[in-house]
């Protein structure tokens, strides 16, 4: 998930998207389970290696919703920040790299982000502007 910042100061990186270079979460719990089907009955897995690896699964998975947690703070913060830019003036930088300026007169929440509405000076409107587009906000 990506979240936007004015001026496109923050950028996260979406966990799915790095270089897997060590196990996951769904290899470990695949291992795991294979190991508790295929140990001898006759010499059973050790209880302190068990609860090793019970305490590692744990961690993983409370790291996992962590992360989740903070993406969700991260969304509601950017949600935060454009509610505060309404009927504030803004200076968008527009996709051929120029700027206009106009006042926040709407804010759409999308499945891929806030989107603001921009009035300009001469009554013209910019639709699906985003927080990353702005460059200056004046009262």
């Amino acid at each position: 998930m990506s979240v936007e910042a004015i001026g496109n100061a923050l950028s996260t990186t979406d966990p799915s998207t790095l270089s897997n270079s060590g196990i996951n979460e769904q290899d470990f719990i695949k291992l795991f389970v294979s190991q508790l089907q295929f140990q001898d009955p006759m010499q059973p897995l050790d209880n302190s290696q068990f609860l090793t690896q019970l305490a590692q699964f744990v961690s993983i998975e409370q790291q996992s919703e962590e992360v989740s947690g903070i993406n969700n703070l991260l969304t509601l913060d950017s949600s935060d920040q454009s509610l505060g830019l309404l009927s504030h003036t803004v200076q968008v930088t527009n996709a051929d790299g120029s700027t206009t300026t106009g006042k926040v007169t709407g804010i759409q929440y999308t499945s891929s982000g806030v989107q603001m509405t921009i009035t300009t000076g001469t009554s013209s409107v910019i639709t699906n502007v985003g927080l990353s587009q702005i460059q200056l906000v004046t009262p």
